[in-house]
């Protein structure tokens, strides 16, 4: 006898796609934030500003998803909750970032440099357990 998977709350192609398209655009930000660090070139902090607006689209809309998946998902294998919570703490972290780099280039320095590496470490988190944990699972 055949054994099928239950439905599990699996990201589907454009759900995997905006919660992998947050990865590079912290990454990029973390980036931008180290090289104004060392440079004190202001459009490292400009690129770093736009870089964390649109991976805070991506992380907005990934975060849509896997509540409208947790919300759906009849057998709740995995961890689930984690995941849409891992991803919150990504978004607002990455909001709260995003108002440290609205402030003057010189001022958003350490907090802007710390904060890009914790939602960054938080992104790679989340995107990690949303494609792996959320697709493990015993057959029923």
């Amino acid at each position: 006898m055949t054994t099928l998977p239950a439905y599990r709350h699996t990201p589907g192609p454009l759900h995997a796609t905006l919660l992998a398209g947050t990865v590079p655009l912290f990454l990029g930000a973390l980036i931008s934030d180290i090289a104004y660090g060392q440079t004190y070139q202001i459009q490292w902090a400009n690129f770093a500003s736009w870089l964390i607006a649109g991976a805070l689209v991506f992380c907005g809309f990934a975060l849509l998803f896997a509540l409208v998946n947790l919300l759906r998902a009849e057998h709740k294998v995995g961890r689930p909750a984690v995941y849409c919570l891992l991803l919150l703490a990504t978004w607002v972290l990455g909001l709260v970032n995003a108002f440290q780099h609205a402030k003057d280039a010189y001022a958003m320095m350490p907090t802007g440099l710390v904060l890009s590496v914790v939602v960054t470490v938080l992104s790679v988190v989340a995107t990690w357990v949303g494609l792996t944990n959320l697709r493990s699972g015993a057959a029923q």
